[in-house]
């Protein structure tokens, strides 16, 4: 395990709104969304980039993607999501990972620019609550922190 951002919420060591978990994979909120419910899907192994993510991860990464972003849709009203993988160029963070942003239209995200956001109390655990039980109702596997 590395000692990165994603490792410690994986460890437990650092705080995170959890909306999935199971034995490969973590999903919690980017504590700085591009819009709010914008999650991040990582492997629970640490895979720096990928470039390194074994042939077996593949599947289950994307398809925790793709139900995040029904959960979005489901639980926010989005109407769809921005989902990207950054490769070492502007990858903030040397743990891969996938973002899944909620969307909808007209709502100013233009090209690659990723104006951020910020939670205001408590409201980051009512998101995340709320796409748990997207998932959960979706029939998403072990969608449990």
């Amino acid at each position: 395990m590395s000692n990165d951002v994603i490792c410690q919420i994986i460890a437990g060591d650092l705080d995170a709104e959890i909306v999935h978990r199971d034995e490969q994979l973590i999903a919690f909120l980017d504590h700085r969304p591009v819009f709010k419910g914008h999650v991040l899907v990582a492997p629970v192994q640490h895979i720096d980039s990928l470039l390194t993510l074994p042939d077996d991860l593949m599947r289950p990464l994307i398809a925790l993607g793709q139900q995040i972003t029904r959960a979005l849709m489901d639980a926010l009203g989005a109407k769809g999501s921005f989902t990207a993988i950054n490769t070492i160029v502007s990858q903030s963070i040397p743990h891969l990972h996938l973002h899944v942003v909620p969307r909808t239209k007209g709502d100013g995200l233009r090209g690659f620019f990723w104006p951020r956001t910020r939670y205001a109390a408590g409201e980051a655990a009512a998101y995340a609550d709320r796409i748990r039980t997207a998932l959960l109702h979706a029939g998403a596997p072990d969608s449990h922190p």
